[in-house]
């Protein structure tokens, strides 16, 4: 009798005590990253690192792993499809050039769940995510119209698709919004990190004029050549102030740590659900680095005021009226680009001097 009241209260301790192990074990999944460059100390991978950084800060039980400077198509197949067989529960793509191969191993997977970077395709396990970056830029274009002394500021693109093209426009627009007759001359390197097509293109743009440059590149490269000129630089991706510290002025940043949290922890509590996120800076998934000593004090309020302003939906970077570079009005007071024609940018606005060729 004894010993049968003492297994059953074995066993009710165990019982009540399962549901609590098997929570600790769901909570201790595991989540890949697979990154399009290499981490480094800067740029668009080292941003989505400390992203996964601050994810495992946030959430002790999970487990991250990552790859590097993974190419597009097979090799990022591989390295998806071999994450998913070692039991990682959540994989984030971070590059819109992994949609394919994402799209493909989400479908051999459908216990997995995919995080594609910028993607124009969703499943039931495949969703999207990015941040509305453009209004950072806007805001970095007010610094460079502000500080430029001769209404000419230099861009390095690394390739003419939409989002790229998009960041120039809407920097563009907050160049001439302080100083209408700004022009912003466009140069590409057909390459998203590489340090010496970085500082060539910034020569060309430094040579022709321009006193403020920026960049859509993951190296540092244009900070420094701006910084051997004595000349000024609005960086990107993550706060880079320290490659060149007395040409930095600030620049758009990712954060994408709290993004990370939210969606891993939608898998551990089961409320994941694909969907196409596109957060704004009222979100904190995109923002600007600290300031200069150079940007004046008067500077800082005005851009610090028009953040605001976008944060609370009272101005858009890309409200009418809007023209092209040849004139045309295409977008009418009273009318803002929508985010349809955001998406599919194919044509610069008034102010932006450069082809879609180099």
């Amino acid at each position: 009798m004894k010993f049968g009241k003492a297994v059953f209260l074995f066993l009710c301790f165990v019982l009540a005590a399962w549901p609590l192990q098997a929570a600790e074990q769901e909570k201790q999944i595991k989540v890949a990253f697979v990154y399009a460059g290499p981490v480094g100390e800067a740029g668009w991978s080292f941003a989505h690192d400390q992203g996964r950084k601050y994810l495992e800060k946030e959430l002790p039980g999970v487990k991250t792993a990552f790859v590097e400077s993974v190419p597009e198509g097979a090799d990022a197949e591989q390295v998806m499809t071999r994450f998913a067989e070692e039991g990682y529960k959540v994989i984030f793509a971070t590059s819109y050039s992994y949609m394919d191969a994402a799209e493909r191993v989400a479908r051999k997977f459908p216990g997995v769940y995919f995080e594609q970077y910028a993607g124009s395709k969703t499943a039931v396990n495949l969703a999207t995510y990015s941040g509305r970056i453009y209004e950072a830029r806007y805001l970095s274009g007010i610094v460079a119209g502000k500080m430029s002394g001769t209404g000419k500021v230099g861009y390095v693109a690394a390739k003419p698709v939409p989002e790229v093209v998009r960041d120039i426009n809407a920097f563009a627009r907050g160049a001439r919004s302080v100083n209408p007759s700004a022009r912003v001359k466009v140069v590409w390197t057909n390459k998203w990190n590489d340090h010496s097509s970085d500082e060539r293109a910034s020569v060309v743009l430094l040579d022709d004029g321009c006193d403020v440059i920026t960049q859509h590149q993951d190296s540092p490269g244009v900070l420094r050549a701006a910084e051997e000129r004595g000349r000024y630089a609005i960086s990107y991706n993550s706060s880079m102030e320290k490659f060149a510290p007395k040409a930095v002025l600030t620049g758009p940043v990712w954060n994408w740590g709290p993004y990370f949290v939210k969606r891993v922890k939608a898998a551990i509590e089961g409320t994941w659900a694909p969907g196409e996120y596109w957060g704004p800076m009222a979100d904190g998934i995109v923002g600007l680095a600290s300031f200069s000593e150079a940007v004046p004090p008067d500077v800082v309020r005005l851009v610090e005021a028009k953040k605001k302003e976008i944060e609370e939906g009272k101005l858009h970077p890309f409200a009418g009226p809007v023209k092209d570079n040849q004139g045309r009005l295409l977008v009418p007071k009273g009318k803002t680009v929508s985010d349809r024609e955001m998406l599919i940018f194919g044509w610069f606005v008034e102010g932006v001097e450069g082809s879609f060729l180099n």
